[in-house]
């Protein structure tokens, strides 16, 4: 599609002056060897650091480098797009969250992250009800993220379809602090400072990140302030206790809003008209704390004790008109919540021998809560829009779970490991309306879930370099309190007929690794959901929900690291996913909708789900002197909606970085300067899937730059 053009310079020379001018600063020795090979590394997903290659499931492990480098250095979108089986997508919108899913489960998200499980440094940051966040994470102090995908997921609980844990780095020896600037096109600008070290028993990562753009169209500002801090004190050889703190800060982030087909066809740089009159915005704050206390038993047993609180606001101002406002059961235009969440783990762990061979095994149990309050208010006052307004909505949602798990893995015999778990869960949750009017009624209510998700897998070492495996688990997915909010008969209490969704998903895969320096795997996936839950009607600014039916998701993904020369690396990354509905269900397509009055067929895709995404990249460059990569994506068609009315058009896009490390004086510095979207293709970033009024499609930007400067001091 043809470039609209754009008051907004796109490639600003500010940045490639800096370029310049830092690689004439960095004077160093001439190119020192190259990187290690690539190797397998350990993860911790299964609760037990185990090597990725000989578990019998799908996981994955971005190390924290290649979430920094050369880069913006603050979507975690941006560093994941090798991983495949993972759709992780920048909305260019900061007041809404990354949009992300793992094969095909979460796609339809209305906000935030939806059926994926995220948690950070082991502490949960998905509540009881499975909808989770992650916009907090601080890329600049983090040392890898793993990704699970598959069955064995389910042994987090309520929404897995998969989990992702980022870990942030601890501390060595000697002492570094590392700053970093950048700047980049429509007005762009990060930069942080990271400390670490390592004084006795005692070592510290401690990270502040900045980061601020005006954005390619109007009305699409964010400034973001973001810390993260990880503080560990070792006893003794197996006695360690860990402190992680971490604040965010986005205050009046811009929402732009999606567009409709006949928009972005005409302009992908506007902004809808809605947004602009009624000032769509978002401003959010969190600071949540935590411990983690590592206690060896014995030779053989060890205890996990974890803690943790935090406390999260949140002011948004969304565009609904205003005589839908009006309406006697409207919530409002502005939502106003204020949450305290918090819990705790107890995780017992036993490594030995029976009969000769490796055993391990975990029990625990897991408690989490939030306690939110949340107000809506009119975004008007007389003709005023954009402000607050009268108050529409006032409730206490309160979310709890309490689950109990256990998990073991036998290497049986000298070439088969067998991986076992089952977790029970207990998921409630309780609305206290606090605004009961004779129309709107009394909107209290409780409701409480249960399920037992038992998984198994296992995996034999056909060669050294060659493992296969397979595995099979149940999963579920309760409602969430926005989902149970409403009833679409328009009566007020809880949407008690909503079901949670159950899965049965299953996969056979192989995982190779040839020395250092070849590694990767192929895995074929099913997964079989009932009771899917989907958006049925949105009224006044309620979204309805309802069960679906029985949904299908199947595909096969691949993945291949070689490095072909001493300074030249290749990474290739493949997902296929058909994912449709097996039941045929009514809809609505109509407002006001009391009752569903239209049928999505059986064999319909299900929104927000690609058929094809393939990825690939070609990195050149040694520890010191110059690096360059380009790297390539092509995403396949999307549907928007149940319906399959519409879709965001397939598209691939090329981004190339080039820059230099050296030595600054004596210390390690690199200078980069990166362009994305090369040849300036104009295509859909994200999608809104269901979005009201046809605003699907959230736009990417068409070419830009960001250029930077990093140095370590010791």
């Amino acid at each position: 599609m043809k470039a609209s053009p754009s008051s907004r310079k796109a490639f600003p020379l500010a940045p490639l002056g800096a370029l310049a001018i830092a690689c004439g600063a960095l004077a160093g020795p001439a190119r020192a060897a190259a990187p290690p090979a690539l190797s397998g590394v350990v993860i911790t997903a299964t609760r037990i650091a185990t090597p990725a290659f000989d578990v019998p499931a799908t996981i994955f492990s971005v190390p924290g480098a290649q979430l920094r480098s050369d880069s913006l250095g603050v979507n975690f979108a941006d560093a994941t797009q090798g991983v495949p089986g993972l759709l992780a997508r920048n909305q260019y919108n900061y007041a809404q969250d990354q949009q992300i899913s793992i094969r095909g489960i979460g796609a339809g998200s209305a906000f935030g992250v939806r059926g994926v499980r995220i948690y950070q440094d082991g502490i949960p940051q998905s509540g009881p009800g499975g909808q989770g966040e992650i916009s907090q994470f601080n890329l600049g102090s983090a040392s890898r993220v793993e990704v699970l995908e598959g069955p064995f997921s389910a042994l987090y609980g309520n929404s897995s379809g998969g989990v992702i844990q980022l870990f942030t780095a601890r501390g060595t020896a000697p002492g570094t602090v590392r700053a970093d600037i950048g700047f980049g096109s429509f007005g762009a600008v990060r930069a942080g400072v990271d400390a670490e070290d390592a004084v006795g028993r005692l070592d510290y990562n401690l990270d502040f990140t900045h980061f601020s753009w005006q954005g390619f169209r109007p009305h699409q500002s964010a400034r973001s302030e973001s810390f993260n801090g990880k503080v560990d004190y070792t006893f003794s050889r197996h006695d360690r206790l860990t402190f992680i703190a971490n604040v965010i800060s986005r205050p009046g982030t811009n929402d732009a809003q999606g567009l409709t087909a006949a928009q972005f066809a005409a302009n992908p740089d506007q902004t809808s008209a809605a947004a602009i009159a009624f000032n769509t915005r978002k401003s959010l704050e969190q600071q949540e704390g935590g411990f983690i206390y590592h206690l060896g038993l014995s030779a053989h047993q060890s205890l996990r004790l974890m803690g943790y609180y935090g406390h999260r606001t949140v002011l948004q101002f969304l565009s609904i008109p205003v005589g839908a406002q009006r309406a006697p059961t409207s919530a409002g235009a502005v939502i106003a919540l204020d949450r305290g969440f918090g819990g705790g783990n107890a995780r017992w762990t036993w490594q030995g021998l029976i009969a000769g061979r490796k055993v391990s095994w975990v029990t625990g149990l897991s408690f989490n809560k939030a306690n939110e309050l949340r107000r809506g208010y009119n975004n008007f006052i007389g003709s005023t829009l954009g402000v607050e307004g009268a108050m529409r909505e006032n409730e206490n949602n309160v979310d709890w779970n309490f689950d109990e798990y256990t998990q073991a893995s036998w290497n049986f015999a000298p070439r088969w490991t067998l991986t076992a778990g089952v977790r029970h869960s207990e998921v409630h949750f309780v609305t206290v309306d606090n605004l009961i009017t004779t129309v709107t009624g009394n909107g209290s209510g409780a409701a409480t879930y249960t399920a037992t998700s038992p998984v198994a897998g296992i995996l034999y070492a056909l060669r050294p370099w060659l493992h296969l495996y397979a595995s099979f688990g149940q999963g579920f997915q309760t409602p969430i309190s926005s989902e149970l909010a409403y009833r679409l008969d328009g009566q007020p209490g809880l949407n008690f007929a909503l079901r949670p969704a159950l899965s049965n998903n299953g996969e056979i895969g192989a995982k190779f690794q040839v020395g250092r320096k070849l590694s990767g795997g192929i895995a074929a996936f099913l997964t079989h959901t009932s009771n899917e839950i989907v958006v049925v009607s949105n009224l006044g600014g309620r979204s309805t929900y309802q069960n679906a039916g029985r949904t299908r998701r199947s595909g096969v993904q691949a993945s291949l690291d070689y490095q072909f020369a001493p300074d030249w690396e290749a990474r290739f990354a493949y997902t296929y996913v058909d994912a449709i509905y097996i039941d045929a269900y009514r809809t609505c397509t109509t407002i006001p909708c009391a009752v569903p009055n239209v049928i999505v067929p059986v064999g319909n895709r299900l929104p927000g789900i690609p058929r094809n995404d393939a990825y690939a990249k070609l990195n050149w460059g040694g520890a010191l002197g110059w690096h360059a990569s380009v790297s390539g994506q092509y995403m396949g068609a999307i549907p928007v909606n149940s319906l399959n009315s519409a879709y965001a058009a397939a598209y691939p896009v090329f981004n190339v970085t080039g820059g230099y490390r050296g030595r600054l004086w004596s210390d390690p510095a690199n200078v980069f300067v990166r362009i994305n979207n090369v040849l300036n293709r104009r295509y859909v970033g994200a999608v809104i899937v269901g979005a009201a009024g046809g605003g699907y499609f959230e736009p990417a930007p068409g070419t830009n730059v960001f250029a930077g400067f990093t140095v370590s001091l010791r």
